[in-house]
């Protein structure tokens, strides 16, 4: 049923408005949830730590990672008051921008290198499947591979975490985040199964990569498609990970958020959800948690002494 349904959405997605798809997305999101609750938000088996696992950095207990997808210009423009919430609380993040669909200011790109944040690049366009084909991901691979050199990006995140992580390889990236642990509403639901990182390498004559898939739902798929009035859902995912000991990575995006005082449209959620989520993390967790960026995570878990054969 699902990828019938995925089909179907996808074929129709061109001609329809964003009104009628959000209104069956919705619809059929709700659904998946009465039948997915033992594998979502948590999946259990998704806590088992790699092989010779010692712990993160300087005795820490979980890894809390922020990642941002600025999938469009609205979401642009809102990157800076994003910015200006982390900061006021001391966190820091990744950006991932979208090349070719509108034009990333050298300054705010700049401002975050500068400021202890990364940029990243998420995908070429943010239009359909990049792994349709071989030859249409190798086509954009060459040019998401520019990007990465003149951004100085460590990662990659795709479009809809639609992913092909073999092909992955042919990007000149350090890591990849565009899988989870467990989403079964995503195009490609097919999940990771881990909240940790791990090394993606399959023989092709390429250097593989770490795998950082993201472990808290995304904002779009809480706030917009379920409606969910509080962060309660964040929060449960959050305190199971701290007590298993995993990767705390999320996934959010600017441009859903409502920066203003009133009412936020029907594709826009408070960014107080966001804010009060950082302060349950700070005074909840303070001292307990690795805050790091994603680079930090690839370059702690490359340093990791792996058994042979081992991916993890």
């Amino acid at each position: 049923m699902n990828e019938i349904f995925q089909n179907i959405y996808y074929s129709l997605k061109p001609f329809i408005s964003r009104k009628w798809l959000l209104f069956l997305r919705r619809k059929y999101v709700m659904e998946l949830k009465l039948f997915n609750s033992f594998r979502w938000p948590i999946l259990e088996s998704a806590a088992a730590p790699p092989v010779q696992w010692t712990g993160w950095p300087d005795g820490k207990q979980f890894a809390f990672v922020l990642t941002h997808d600025v999938d469009t210009q609205k979401g642009l423009q809102k990157c800076r008051q994003l910015i200006n919430l982390e900061e006021k609380l001391g966190f820091r993040s990744s950006f991932n921008f979208v090349p070719e669909d509108y034009v990333l200011d050298e300054t705010l790109r700049d401002y975050l290198v500068e400021h202890g944040f990364e940029v990243g690049v998420h995908g070429l366009k943010h239009n359909g499947n990049m792994f349709r084909s071989k030859s249409a991901f190798m086509e954009q691979a060459d040019k998401i591979n520019h990007y990465l050199d003149t951004w100085k990006a460590a990662g990659f995140r795709a479009p809809s975490m639609y992913h092909n992580l073999e092909w992955i390889q042919h990007l000149d990236i350090r890591y990849d985040s565009s899988t989870f642990d467990t989403d079964p509403f995503e195009p490609q639901p097919d999940g990771a199964g881990t909240i940790f990182p791990y090394l993606f390498r399959k023989d092709t004559g390429r250097r593989g990569y770490i795998e950082l898939p993201y472990t808290l739902p995304q904002d779009f798929t809480l706030f917009i498609l379920m409606k969910e009035k509080n962060i309660n859902i964040w929060k449960k995912k959050l305190d199971w990970i701290f007590r298993k000991g995993g990767m705390a990575l999320v996934n959010s995006h600017p441009d859903y958020m409502y920066f203003e005082t009133g009412q936020s449209s029907d594709e826009e959620y408070p960014s107080r959800f966001y804010e009060e989520f950082l302060d349950y993390v700070k005074s909840n967790y303070e001292g307990f948690y690795w805050h790091a960026l994603p680079k930090e995570v690839a370059s702690f878990w490359e340093s990791r002494p792996l058994r042979e054969g081992s991916n993890t």
